[in-house]
């Protein structure tokens, strides 16, 4: 019996260094006290809700049945150890599209290339298994380390949003990128 199958994981996704699986009711905790009150974290994301651990559980039961969506926890190949979480959200099957969000918690972890890691897994699947033609994403313009692993998976910017968030007393623009499965697979 495998490692995998002692301790009861499921690795969904696996790279190098990291592998994707399902988030399960487990991890809330880890969502309400790591992803939820980071403040960098909340800053980079532009989080601004105000949730309890009950919403989180809300959250969590709401989504968990979503056809549209899949929600993952990024783990460390060599101890299972969660380092962030992302989702593939409005998954249109007629249209082959679909939009992505991810990230990292832990902070030493950040500008080591996980997030491209993780982030490349979740496309190779998006446009392999699930036929789609364009994935998307928001990202904030003072987010200049997530534009930078986005745009070595071949995404574009396609437009900005101007003041498309207040944060921190001030307006900042919002940054739309996509990649079409063409330019994924170049890469």
């Amino acid at each position: 019996m495998s490692n995998t199958e002692q301790t009861g994981l499921i690795k969904f996704l696996q790279g190098k260094r990291l592998y994707l699986r399902p988030i399960e009711n487990e991890d809330l905790d880890l969502f309400y006290k790591k992803a939820l009150w980071d403040k960098e974290g909340r800053r980079l994301t532009g989080t601004q809700a105000v949730l309890s651990r009950k919403g989180v559980q809300n959250w969590f039961e709401r989504n968990s049945t979503d056809s549209s969506r899949i929600d993952l926890i990024i783990c460390l190949q060599e101890n299972n150890q969660p380092i962030g979480e992302m989702a593939m959200l409005d998954i249109d099957h007629q249209n082959r599209k679909a939009a992505v969000r991810i990230s990292i918690f832990d902070k030493e972890y950040w500008g080591s290339g996980f997030g491209t890691e993780a982030m490349s897994l979740l496309l190779q699947f998006g446009f392999e298994n699930l036929n789609l033609h364009r994935v998307g994403l928001d990202v904030f313009s003072y987010n200049e380390r997530a534009i930078r692993s986005y745009q070595k998976l071949g995404f574009r910017q396609e437009g900005i949003i101007r003041d498309d968030l207040y944060y921190d007393g001030k307006y900042h623009d919002s940054i739309v990128m996509g990649v079409l499965k063409e330019e994924f697979l170049k890469k």
